[in-house]
């Protein structure tokens, strides 16, 4: 894996992930420890709950995303503070148009099949490249030419050939059971490179990812990012709500190259 910390927005005009804090009234019980497996053992079922869920995401024709979050931020002194998020998610085939709002800055990334824009509401800039006519390709270029991943790219490859992701977890267990803005769900725990990160997945025919925690264990403070996600699956969507059209003060300035692209 790149890095799990796409899922906040580590990319080029965007904004480094966080962690919201979890509530602890009511909480489930926690598992007996026969349940948890060892930290250096890599649950099949683990592994095979990620692929589940991502060949769910890529099998709907269309689907909206709305991922509420919060980013822990570390001050000079070591001080964590707490920056909340709000990003909606439209995705058709071909097609990705996502809206960023957060307490630090705004984003909009728009493809529609033919190129992608990034736009910075606040600033007035955009930047658009030419791109390939379907979703899977146009993320792998994307990153291949500029150095960008766009936010919750990760949890659509697990179902993919390439298995360098899987090889590189070092813990994955079943926690347990819980639900999630009314939905019932499984809890999966994982390790990989410097990265702890939590995913709970609907029971049932619907594996959606439901909350996803994700901690960066490089960091003595141990900042986290945290998103309860809420899905609505096959909405009929336009082709206007993935073109881009500049305003009259918009200035269109360039993508960086991947050499150039400060991740």
């Amino acid at each position: 894996m790149r890095s799990l910390l796409v899922l906040g927005g580590v990319l080029a005009l965007a904004v480094t992930p966080a962690v919201q804090a979890q509530e602890q009234a009511a909480a489930p019980a926690a598992p007996a420890a026969s349940t948890v497996a060892p930290e250096d053992a890599v649950d099949p079922r683990a592994v095979e709950a990620l692929k589940r869920m991502s060949a769910y995401l890529t099998s709907m024709n269309t689907f909206k995303l709305t991922s509420t979050a919060a980013i822990d931020v570390i001050t000079n002194e070591n001080q964590k503070v707490q920056m909340d998020s709000v990003t909606v998610y439209q995705v058709k085939k071909p097609g990705i148009a996502i809206d960023f709002n957060s307490d630090m800055k705004q984003r909009q990334y728009l493809y529609d099949g033919k190129q992608f824009t990034i736009f910075a509401p606040a600033m007035k800039y955009y930047a658009t490249v030419p791109a390939p006519g379907t979703n899977r390709e146009f993320l792998k270029e994307l990153y291949q030419k500029t150095g960008i991943e766009l936010p919750l790219e990760d949890l659509f490859r697990w179902a993919d050939d390439d298995e360098s992701d899987i090889n590189a977890l070092t813990s994955a267990f079943n926690v347990g059971t819980a639900t999630i803005d009314g939905a019932r769900t499984d809890h999966w725990a994982f390790r990989s490179n410097d990265f702890d990160w939590e995913l709970w997945i609907e029971q049932g025919d619907r594996p959606l990812p439901r909350k996803i925690v994700i901690t960066d264990r490089t960091d003595p403070t141990l900042p986290s990012f945290t998103a309860r996600l809420a899905w609505e699956v096959n909405p009929a969507l336009n082709d206007a709500d993935f073109t881009f059209v500049p305003g009259p003060d918009a200035i269109a300035i360039q993508i960086a190259s991947a050499a150039g692209a400060g991740q």
